[in-house]
């Protein structure tokens, strides 16, 4: 069976400053460009039979820096949608709402346009992910590769791996690394993580 490789966007000016970044469609910093370029050896040699990509340009960005090549638009894989917490950092939010957890608490109100998703919601958006991939990698025509972002991927990695959205929690994820998840015994398998570009894909 083919392996579901995870790759997170580069470095943008709010990653690099902790902000929660959803549709605001900030681009790679200077770094973030060196970062997906550096992405190329760790997916040299790999067969991919399918590139998907969140439709936000730091995402378009880093597959294109990172080398890939006939990729595929998946509107699905926006990132959460932060509401009323977008470009607002967890220290900020913790001020007035000091236990505030966004694995099991959401994110306050947005606009009418992006009024925030809840965990679940965005459970039930990498589920259709999952759910559209699944042939190509019983098919193992290659690797499937996801670019996209921090929380998303979590996200669908808890519901890949059979735990509940709010298991992201546990898979911290950096800019700009390599995750493989494939299978032991016909069960999902966490094969690699946060892998970034100064170290190889084991």
């Amino acid at each position: 069976m083919a392996e579901l490789v995870l790759i997170r966007h580069g470095e943008t000016e709010w990653s690099r400053a902790g902000k929660h970044t959803s549709w605001t469609d900030l681009p790679l910093t200077a770094r973030g460009e060196e970062q997906a370029r550096a992405l190329r050896p760790l997916l040299a040699g790999r067969k991919i039979g399918l590139t998907l990509v969140s439709p936000l340009g730091r995402a378009v960005q880093t597959a294109r820096l990172a080398g890939l090549t006939d990729v595929t638009t998946e509107p699905e894989l926006h990132e959460w949608d932060y509401g009323g917490y977008e470009g607002v950092t967890t220290a900020e939010i913790h001020e007035t709402r000091p236990d505030w957890e966004l694995w099991t608490d959401g994110v306050a109100p947005g606009d009418d346009e992006h009024p925030g998703e809840a965990p679940g919601d965005v459970g039930a958006r990498v589920d259709r992910v999952l759910a559209r991939i699944e042939p190509e990698l019983r098919a193992d025509g290659g690797d499937v590769v996801l670019v996209a972002h921090g929380h998303v991927l979590r996200v669908l990695t808890a519901r890949r791996l059979g735990l509940p959205p709010s298991a992201g929690a546990l898979f911290r994820l950096e800019t700009a690394t390599v995750s493989r998840l494939g299978t032991e015994h016909g069960r999902p398998a966490l094969m690699a993580w946060n892998v970034g570009s100064e170290q190889q894909v084991p």
